[in-house]
């Protein structure tokens, strides 16, 4: 199953920072935001992973500003 979530992007002083609107425990930084894309990606893979492995329902994605694919 492919599910969608809305990525938010801000940029602090250390690069920028990227999460997830409908799932906010989905956090993360990098120094570009391309390299911040692609570990907020990492870590979006490795929640679904720990919630399936511990039975929790996974949120439903929403309307998008940034498309984030995740197969789980």
């Amino acid at each position: 199953m492919v599910r969608s979530y809305t990525a938010k992007y801000t940029k602090i002083s250390s690069g920028y920072m990227g999460q997830l609107v409908e799932w906010p425990e989905v956090i993360t930084e990098g120094k570009t935001i391309e390299e911040c894309r692609e570990m907020l990606r990492d870590v979006l893979r490795e929640m679904v992973l720990a919630y399936s492995q511990r039975g929790q329902e996974i949120p439903p994605g929403g309307d998008l500003l940034e498309q984030v694919l995740v197969e789980a």
